[in-house]
């Protein structure tokens, strides 16, 4: 039985894209050549700031001293079970030295970048996690040097709560800046004299485009694009909850694709009918957001059963995966391509995206198919190391020699004879000559 979609989406995540690289790679230009200035006038025009770059210690506490007690505690509670989770994914990562050979010595080593860049959002909403999400997984990984970025809210500089968040994780420099200028500023070293090693972080569809543009001449996280949702569910899902998950995701954008998956077509139903009752409740800007998402890139497909729905899901490779169905754990067992997974109606992307601890900078547009979401080994180079003493070349000395020549690569076979002539000289090798 064919996949049947009770509604199909009019644009996918990739529509549009050709325009932003375009728009990117002008601005990446302008500020490549014209530095500090051009990122200043780019501040002005797009996002209407024309104070510091630089926050001090001084502006930083008096722009966060108001803020309720309850909502420093919550935002260190989050904190707090992030860093968490981090430092368990450092503790798994492991260095190592191996005996591969009698006399080989081999080893790995794992290093934390020298400097990163965390760019935190903060246009439509004021993303308080995305602060603690980057910066606190930067730390646990044991960077020396953390820059942040986040551009003026509404004009009136960096929200405060997203201040105090991103104090919390302790950068050693917070800049007033947004979009490609940001991604810019931090990749080329602008106003802290520090290049980024790596730049982490969510953004809209500039910023994620500016940091697949400069990978290479920098190390990224993820390559992201508007946030994602696909719901699995069967018979036993409620449809309200469901519903009521789709919207939540939706609200992040107009590109925001909110997918469900079901073996019952029932639920699909009810479900199309609950959402579009849910986006007329929620406040204006959601509201548009949701209502455009849900319109232009919401489906809902029914499959025949659960093999297929997983399936299915693999091929969406979501950002995020919930699954409201039987018997959890076939599913956490079967699924092998999505960002972060939610299993059970009782943990919803919202909890991963604000709380719980897992990082919520994902990958999108079917990135998931081969690559997971931040985490500290993002921040750590994974470097090997090797070592051996004269008897080891004896055996890897001859084999080298003649798998190079081989393969034609005679200087590479000579470097290898030299050490043979040296250590062992009045011993015949067949080294391939």
């Amino acid at each position: 039985m064919s996949i049947t979609y009770l509604k199909k989406a009019s644009r996918t995540p990739q529509s549009g894209e050709r325009q932003t690289r375009e728009i990117v790679e002008r601005m990446l230009a302008d500020i490549r050549q014209g530095g500090e200035d051009a990122v200043l006038r780019y501040a002005r025009e797009l996002d209407g700031w024309s104070g510091d770059v630089v926050l001090d210690e001084a502006q930083l506490r008096k722009r966060t001293r108001d803020l309720p007690q309850t909502v420093k505690e919550d935002i260190r509670f989050a904190h707090d079970r992030v860093l968490a989770f981090a430092r368990r994914q450092r503790d798994s990562l492991l260095e190592f030295e191996a005996e591969l050979y009698p006399g080989l010595i081999t080893g790995q080593r794992l290093i934390p970048v020298n400097a990163a860049g965390c760019y935190v959002p903060g246009g439509r909403y004021a993303h308080i996690a995305s602060a603690y999400m980057s910066l606190a997984t930067a730390r646990a990984a044991g960077v020396p040097f953390v820059a942040a970025c986040s551009p003026s809210h509404h004009g009136a500089g960096i929200h405060p709560a997203m201040l105090y968040a991103m104090s919390v994780s302790g950068p050693d420099v917070i800049m007033t800046l947004g979009g490609v200028q940001a991604v810019a500023a931090l990749a080329f070293g602008l106003f802290t004299g520090r290049r980024a090693d790596v730049i982490a972080g969510p953004g809209n569809k500039y910023v994620a485009e500016a940091k697949r543009v400069l990978y290479g001449e920098v190390g990224i996280d993820v390559f992201a694009g508007p946030s994602e949702i696909l719901v699995l569910a069967d018979e036993t899902a409620d449809p309200r909850i469901v519903a009521s998950d789709l919207v939540g995701q939706a609200e992040h954008g107009v590109e925001s694709p909110a997918w469900l998956v079901t073996t019952s077509e029932a639920l699909a139903r009810r479900v199309l009918d609950e959402v579009p009752r849910l986006i007329e409740t929620l406040p204006d800007d959601a509201r548009a957001a949701a209502g455009a998402a849900w319109r232009d890139y919401g489906e809902v497909a029914l499959a025949s059963d659960r093999e297929q729905a997983a399936a299915l899901s693999d091929e969406y490779a979501p950002e995020h995966l919930e699954v409201h169905a039987r018997d959890l754990d076939w599913w956490l067992g079967r699924l092998s391509a999505y960002g972060s997974l939610f299993l059970g109606e009782e943990t919803t992307v919202a909890f991963g995206d604000k709380t719980s601890g897992p990082n919520h900078i994902l990958p999108t547009k079917q990135a998931a198919r081969y690559s997971g979401g931040l985490s500290v080994g993002k921040f750590i180079k994974t470097v090997t190391w090797q070592r051996m003493n004269r008897d080891a070349n004896r055996q890897i000395a001859q084999v080298t020699a003649r798998v190079s020549r081989m393969e034609g690569m005679e200087a590479h076979a000579r470097t290898a004879d030299d050490r043979l002539r040296k250590y062992f000289a009045a011993e015949a090798f067949d080294t391939g000559a």
